[in-house]
């Protein structure tokens, strides 16, 4: 599964734990530690990359892009 812009748009309305997964070829939000997850980013951390702000849907495809990439580099 690719991760696009409406994963990180579930995270970014998801609470202030919360953290993108990916587990078994899924992306899922979680507010907790999943076991056999690989941890992508945390809603803290994207707003980070995000500069704090709100994003539109383009800005969002462009951050699952690039996080999508650096999960490909990992070998994941």
């Amino acid at each position: 599964m690719s991760l696009r812009a409406e994963h990180l748009r579930r995270l970014l309305d998801a609470g202030p734990d919360a953290r993108l997964v990916l587990q078994e070829g899924r992306y899922e939000v979680t507010d907790g530690e999943t076991a056999g997850a690989l941890s992508v980013v945390t809603r803290a951390g994207l707003l980070d990359r995000l500069g704090g702000e709100r994003p539109d849907e383009g800005r969002l495809e462009e951050q699952a892009a690039m996080l999508e990439t650096e999960i490909s580099n990992l070998g994941a």
